[in-house]
């Protein structure tokens, strides 16, 4: 493997950052939805949207070998962990344990990338990776406990200590399936384009919740919508199932997935950019702090050094692409 060129290893570090603050953004936004559909149709109609926009995307080009029974297999758990029991454990889980818990919980992911990486793909773990995840953990903390000190009595507060105990197993698992979604994409993203990988996970994704959306799609009054709420619908199916996929998967192929892993930083921090800036909630010393401890997790990656800055080696049956390329 050779060191990437200064443009390429810049454009990856771009897609990673601007993946996760769309994630961010349309998480901040959810709340939003979620007053108006329940969360599996929600999650049926997020798929839906994509796979109409992407149906172009699921073909396989002149240039690429067919998809082995190990990378059908692989998409199929990107899918079911990073699309589907994500989503399911996440909001429920945040629901059960309250925003402070789901916050600080979630702060664990980077570690929990590194720790995946080293077990599941081999990446060394180096003491500037776990700086840069320790960073980004206590960002995500004061985010966490900053939105708890305004915000009132949480869900968590009124339920017992078994519902409680629950949400925190639940964001636990979210944590490990993101985390999974991440390392797994790594091991695709040497053989398989971006494009095709975001079409089949979201098509996988819609097999999955289909059946629980369809039920709730039953008694629902989709007249009642606003137009404002469906273009938002719009804007959240778009972000979430075709461009965060695409530049998340187009930034692994020069990334290493524990180096990949601090970028999730960015996801709390564009939550919190939205509710200041479109929900009016207030920015205080806490979110200025964070953002420096953010800043300095990602500049502990993108400095100088070998082990996120690799090229990837193309897969056996692939021919290598281009950094510009599908």
């Amino acid at each position: 493997m050779h060191p990437l060129p200064p443009t390429t290893r810049t454009l990856a570090y771009a897609q990673l950052t601007l993946s996760m603050a769309l994630v961010g953004a349309y998480v901040g936004l959810s709340p939003l939805l979620m007053a108006v559909f329940p969360v599996m149709l929600l999650a049926s109609l997020r798929f839906a949207i994509g796979a109409v926009a992407m149906v172009t995307w699921m073909g396989r080009g002149s240039t690429e070998a067919p998809l082995t029974a190990q990378q059908h297999r692989l998409l199929f758990l990107q899918s079911l962990l990073g699309n589907f029991l994500f989503t399911v454990l996440a909001l429920n889980g945040a629901w059960l344990a309250g925003a402070t818990s789901a916050g600080v919980v979630m702060a664990a992911l980077p570690a929990c990338v590194a720790l995946l990486s080293r077990a599941f793909l081999k990446e060394a773990l180096s003491p500037r990776i776990w700086s840069a995840a320790g960073c980004s953990a206590l960002a995500v903390t004061l985010l966490a406990l900053q939105k708890a000190g305004h915000s009132g009595e949480s869900p968590a507060e009124a339920a017992d200590w078994p519902a409680s105990l629950l949400g925190h197993l639940m964001l636990l698992g979210a944590v490990a399936c993101e985390a999974s979604y991440v390392v797994i994409g790594k091991r695709l993203s040497a053989a398989v384009p971006a494009r095709r990988v975001s079409a089949i996970i979201n098509l996988w994704g819609l097999v999955l919740s289909a059946p629980m959306g369809l039920y709730w799609a039953w008694s629902f009054n989709f007249g009642a919508v606003q137009v404002g709420t469906w273009a938002l619908l719009l804007f959240y199916a778009l972000a979430a199932s075709v461009f965060t996929v695409w530049l998340w998967m187009k930034g692994l192929e020069h990334v290493s997935a524990q180096g990949a892993g601090i970028f999730t930083v960015f996801l709390p921090l564009s939550s919190a950019a939205v509710g200041v800036g479109v929900l009016g909630e207030p920015w205080s010393a806490a979110h200025g702090v964070a953002l420096m401890l953010a800043l300095a997790a990602v500049w502990l990656v993108t400095r100088a050094g070998p082990e996120p800055l690799e090229g990837v080696p193309a897969g056996p049956h692939q021919t290598p692409r281009q950094p510009g390329e599908p």
